[in-house]
């Protein structure tokens, strides 16, 4: 798979790996497919309750993985409108389909996530690359 099939032009990323794919005033988030092979096996996703008010920058829920834990940052400031229920059973989901049946939560927004705190598929490649 190329590394553009791992980073869907269609959505925006976070320097800190998450996807986002904004639909109104509502943001899906997940993990990058980056990031879900530098954590390995997912085991467990601490989901946080619908309702939960979020900020930008700070994390939104915790993943374990056979090899660590990690924090998903919120994009932005708002409250936890969905989380993906079939993680609880399933985490796994992450490692197999991050950008799809691997969603971890949405967000209803407070405002607009300002355009610099987002970056595009190209620059998120360019990112990740770093990284690896």
């Amino acid at each position: 798979m190329t590394s553009e099939a791992k980073t869907p032009e269609e959505l925006r990323y976070t320097k800190t790996h998450e996807w986002v794919r904004i639909e109104g005033d509502q943001a899906t988030i997940g993990i990058t497919d980056h990031a879900q092979g530098e954590l390995t096996d997912i085991v467990y996703v601490d989901l946080p309750a619908v309702g939960t008010p979020v900020r930008a920058g700070a994390s939104a829920l915790v993943l374990e993985s056979v090899k660590t834990v990690a924090d998903v940052y919120a994009p932005g400031d708002g409250r936890i409108s969905a989380v993906n229920t079939a993680l609880k059973t399933d985490p796994g989901l992450i490692n197999k389909d991050p950008y799809g049946q691997g969603w971890i939560l949405r967000i209803q927004l407070d405002r607009p996530i300002p355009p610099p705190e987002l970056l595009d598929a190209a620059a998120y490649r360019t990112l990740a690359g770093s990284h690896a």
